[in-house]
């Protein structure tokens, strides 16, 4: 049983200072964790010992994990998210983060041909169906915001899919959980979204309003289902 004076730590590795944790940071404090929150951009070289976090969440973000040349920093967090994997201990990736989980289990992670901004139904493969997965349900809309996709790395199975882009999430054992998609989002928080995407969103001639109201819609349904799928996918992890 686990000693509840015993505080446990959930390193955030943040890309973008308005996209948060959302749902899960709340779950997780809930549950009597401390985030901690990084920016591997500034400080990759001192990020902590990867076996000290009881939990390791990496956010989305606007760059390209094979744009190293570019954002230099890239190489630093892929090898973190290694030595993070290699002791199995809990991780998390979502969006930006599930794609650097690819490349650090050698996957290929590339241009998708096609853009998935906004609200998108996520169904579910076979293997899905017998874990925390089939909590967010089958064909459930689910918020997107990415260009990207990746290869499966090696002998994983694939967990969910859109109609655009096949590969939209894997786990690795109970440990590690790649989502490409965002069920972390909170309709009360998405306004920032709006605001820190706003050039994308032009250039990309998204609807803004519909998109905000679409949220305003399908948000709360969503967070109560995030909710169920993170606390199983933590419990099972080891994590209660």
């Amino acid at each position: 049983m686990r000693d509840p004076a015993v505080v446990r730590t959930a390193l955030v590795l943040s890309h973008l200072a308005f996209e948060d944790a959302g749902t899960l940071g709340k779950i997780l404090e809930k549950r009597g964790f401390r985030l901690e929150v990084a920016e591997p951009a500034l400080s990759a070289t001192q990020l902590p010992d990867p076996a000290r976090p009881d939990l390791v969440v990496v956010l989305g973000g606007p760059f390209g994990v094979y744009e190293e040349a570019s954002y230099p920093h890239i190489s630093g967090e892929i090898a973190y998210i290694r030595e993070r994997l290699d002791l199995e201990k809990p991780i998390i990736g979502i969006c930006l983060g599930a794609q650097l989980m690819a490349r650090a289990l050698g996957g290929r992670v590339f241009p998708s041909g096609t853009h998935e901004i906004g609200w998108h139904p996520l169904f579910l493969t076979e293997e899905a169906r017998l874990t925390p997965f089939a909590l967010l349900g089958d064909g459930t809309p689910m918020l997107h915001w990415h260009g990207d996709t990746f290869d499966l790395p090696p002998g994983i199975p694939n967990l969910a899919r859109t109609e655009n882009v096949p590969h939209q999430a894997f786990m690795v054992k109970n440990y590690g959980l790649a989502l490409q998609f965002h069920p972390e989002i909170r309709t009360t928080d998405f306004e920032r979204w709006l605001l820190g995407h706003a050039l994308e969103l032009t250039v990309r001639k998204i609807d803004i309003p519909g998109l905000r109201n679409r949220t305003k819609v399908l948000g709360p349904d969503l967070e109560a289902r995030a909710e169920a799928f993170f606390s199983r996918w933590l419990s099972e992890a080891g994590l209660p």
